[in-house]
């Protein structure tokens, strides 16, 4: 048989995009990459496709399709029941047909072609390409049966009927009818494409944007071993890598993310053909399933087919385990994301003229309800279930993974910059601090409304309605100082990133070490003289895939870094170094045998004190490490430094030098290094720290404790720690005042522009560079400034 005398069949070759009406959706793509972007290095395995045509031939000269007219006429779309006997009699009536001989010899003539190319009855994939399949607004994903390795022509032909008659799976034909099609106008392709040995390897998927919030500036690639039907099937989870597209366009090699997934089964060939489950070895569970090489190739592959088709892609690749080459063997247009063609800014109103039982200090401007759960301590957040109010007295990093899940959280202590603040505020749940007696006052159980809406923590008794605001951002006006963006939680960056910004003006982390890394940093250096067996056990679990427990800590904090520095790529992103206190490093793994005991850790060992000590050194130039892979194996450029809590002028020389010895100069490849101001002897020899450094960044909270003199952890004096006090007024003044004369930059970080408007309108008065706040805030502050001018 020739390749181009079929009357049913088109090979790849011969196939373009615009032919989606003779070969549907999936085998119109694959058409199109095979015959056009086979030449620019991607490789796709041949094969060919029944046409439309053949589906339409096989139903009628079987008598099918007056048949399933028939059937059709009694199904009713609001019953599962119909829709099961429906759908089970279609699909009988067809798999009783046979194929009609001229169809057949079609079949298989193209199928001994194939054999020539791969060797005599070549393992096949065979799966159906529906008309309205793989479009923006109609995926069709997994609505259909797919049938693989499929060796021989028997075989073949089975495969081929089965697929026409998952035409009408139950689901297929729900989708049908949620999205408006009609059950029997629709025809069907079936594609049958020579299969990778990724049994023998690994597959997975790529998407051409962040599924989760739709930034498109990455590639995402979920990578499994085995053949990539078990990412379907949910039974594991996958190896997840983030490779960072404008970058990777320059030449770097910006996989910003690796997660290893959890990979215990796979699918692998049956001889009988078909596949079937066997248990991954222990070696290749703790390994990623693809090298730094292949990311970036599937990447770059990724980043060709999505600028060829013009929009978001859905890719399915495989890796052939005994040549060692990746392929594409699928592209449909991503479904989520692509109809989107705006993002709003939601803003909660709470209705009711009911007396809250108890009020606290509110964090962020939500609102949330749910059933109460008193957790006392640390050692029962096991108990607590996702959708919950947390109510306990204080937390601390170890409470972050149940805070994840909390629907609102409520603290007896704390002002608005402890743990709890600061998490939720990242984690975007409302939180009541400094609630004292909350925990007397309700019981487990209790219904009750957490409302942070009005600047006031507010608790009711029982369901509360409440409405949202919605701004379209569109339509957010701009000002003439910059507003930048808090962020330390990296899984909130994409998303971020959206708002109305220019850049971030501090990048916390402390959430990354608490979150991520989650050990105490000099616990990794000092592995092996570390005698405790609890903590060398939880070391290992959570450095599992890597020899080098010092590599683990720079490559987790580079990837955290870069995700933020990539979200608000190419404006700039200031990486604070860390800022935790002993008692907080003291909550990591290990920290405990690293950290000393102080009366008050907030006035204590922190901060750039710790950088050029001898004991705690080798851990900061770990963090200098995680810098340089960020700026110059990620590309991040737009990444610039700043040292916390510098107490003085000869600190501030002995960083700069540390940080420059181990290839992090202050200017290097436009480097800035910025110091924080928030320690009165910044301000008065503003001058001198200028002279050694490229800006200040105010830190409004500390700079608040230390003018007035208390602990703004204590929940006693917490109310005397405000920002809007002339004193504090009168620093930040005068430090504005200088840095602009020296014309160096100037901006603000803390806490109090992101809590009162007055102080913002404050701050542009005195002609601030740029106010940086919490990204709850972004909106409803720019519009109320901006309506405050007019």
């Amino acid at each position: 048989m020739s390749i181009n005398s079929s009357k049913y069949i088109l090979w790849f070759k011969n196939i373009k995009y615009r032919d989606v009406p003779l070969v549907g959706g999936k085998n119109a793509s694959l058409g199109e990459m095979f015959s056009k972007l086979s030449r620019r290095g991607i490789n796709i395995p041949d094969g060919f496709a029944l046409t439309i045509k053949a589906y339409w031939h096989y139903l009628r000269q079987n008598g099918f399709d007056k048949k399933l007219e028939r059937i059709f006429r009694k199904f009713d779309p609001k019953s599962i029941k119909s829709l099961q006997a429906t759908g089970k009699l279609a699909r009988e009536l067809i798999l009783k047909g046979k194929i009609p001989l001229d169809l057949e010899k079609e079949i298989i003539g193209a199928y001994e072609i194939l054999g020539r190319k791969y060797g005599k009855n070549p393992d096949v994939a065979v799966r159906t390409s529906g008309v309205a399949e793989d479009t923006a607004g109609a995926s069709f994903a997994g609505q259909f049966e797919t049938y693989l390795n499929v060796s021989g022509k028997e075989k073949l032909l089975v495969a081929v009927r089965k697929s026409i008659a998952s035409t009408f799976t139950d689901r297929a034909i729900a989708y049908r009818e949620e999205k408006g099609f009609s059950q029997l106008k629709l025809g069907l392709s079936v594609g049958v494409q020579k299969m990778v040995r990724s049994d023998l390897a690994s597959s997975g998927i790529i998407f051409t944007l962040d599924t989760e919030s739709g930034f498109k500036d990455v590639v995402l690639i979920n990578s499994i071993w085995g053949v990539g039907e078990m990412i379907v099937k949910g039974k594991i989870t996958p190896d997840q890598f983030y490779v960072f597209k404008p970058t990777l366009k320059q030449g770097y090699k910006p996989i910003i993310i690796k997660s290893l997934g959890r990979k215990d089964r796979k699918y692998v060939f049956d001889k009988g053909g078909g596949l079937r489950e066997v248990k991954v070895n222990s070696q290749e569970e703790t390994k990623f399933s693809l090298t730094d090489e292949e990311i970036l190739k599937l990447a770059r592959w990724a980043i060709i087919i999505e600028e060829h088709y013009g929009k978001a892609q859905d890719i399915e690749w495989a890796k052939d385990g005994r040549t060692g080459e990746l392929f594409i063997v699928q592209s449909r247009p991503e479904t989520v994301h692509a109809p989107r063609t705006s993002h709003f800014y939601e803003e909660y109103e709470i209705e009711t003229k009911k007396q809250p039982i108890f009020t606290g200090t509110a964090i962020g401007n939500k609102i949330g309800k749910g059933r109460v759960k008193i957790i006392p301590n640390v050692s029962k957040i096991g108990e607590f279930r996702k959708g919950e109010v947390l109510v306990t007295r204080m937390t601390d990093p170890d409470w972050v993974p149940i805070m994840r899940l909390a629907s609102a959280i409520v603290t007896e202590e704390g002002g608005r910059t402890c743990h709890a603040a600061i998490v939720s505020r990242e984690l975007g749940i409302p939180a009541i601090v400094g609630a004292k007696n909350a925990s007397k006052i309700l019981k487990t159980g209790d219904v009750v409304t957490v409302d942070c809406s009005s600047g006031q923590g507010r608790v009711f008794s029982g369901e509360i309605t409440f409405g949202t605001k919605r701004y379209d951002l569109k339509n957010i006006p701009k000002l003439k100082t910059k507003i930048m963006v808090n962020i330390g939680a990296p899984d909130i960056a994409f998303k971020t990133s959206f708002l109305p910004q220019e850049g971030v003006g501090l990048a916390r982390i402390e959430f990354i070490l608490a979150e991520k890394i989650r050990i105490h940093p000099l616990a990794l250096i000092h592995y092996a003289k570390i005698k405790d067996r609890k903590i060398k056990s939880a070391v290992d679990k959570l450095t599992s895939g890597f020899n080098n427990k010092r590599q683990y800590y720079i490559n987790k904090l580079a990837e955290g870094i870069s995700q933020i520095a990539s979200a608000f790529y190419p404006k700039p992103v200031i990486v604070r170094f860390s800022d935790f206190k002993s008692n907080e490093y003291a909550q990591l793994v290990g920290g405990g045998l690293f950290e000393p005991k102080e009366a008050n850790p907030m006035l204590g060992w922190r901060g750039a004190s710790r950088y050029y000590d001898e004991k705690f050194k080798p851990a900061f130039l770990m963090e200098v490490e995680a810098v340089k892979k960020a700026r110059e194996v990620f590309g991040l450029k737009n990444v610039w430094v700043m040292v916390p809590f510098c107490r003085t002028l000869k600190e501030g020389k002995e960083v700069l030098e540390i940080i420059k010895k181990n290839g992090l100069g202050k200017g290097k490849d436009g480097l800035k290094v910025i110091v924080m101001c928030e320690i009165p002897s910044n301000v008065i020899l503003a001058e001198e720290f200028l002279d050694i450094f490229d800006g200040m960044s105010i830190g409004s909270n500390d700079l608040t404790q230390l003018v007035l003199g208390l602990d703004r952890d204590s929940a006693l004096v917490s109310k005397s720690g405000d920002e809007r006090n002339e004193a504090v007024k009168e620093m930040v003044k005068e430090v504005i005042k200088i840095c602009k004369k020296r014309k160096k930059y100037i901006g603000i970080c803390g806490q109090a522009p992101s809590d009162y408007l007055e102080f913002a309108e404050f701050l542009i008065k005195e002609g601030i560079d740029s106010i940086s706040l919490n990204p709850d805030t972004v909106v409803k502050t720019i519009m109320k400034i901006s309506k405050n001018k007019k």
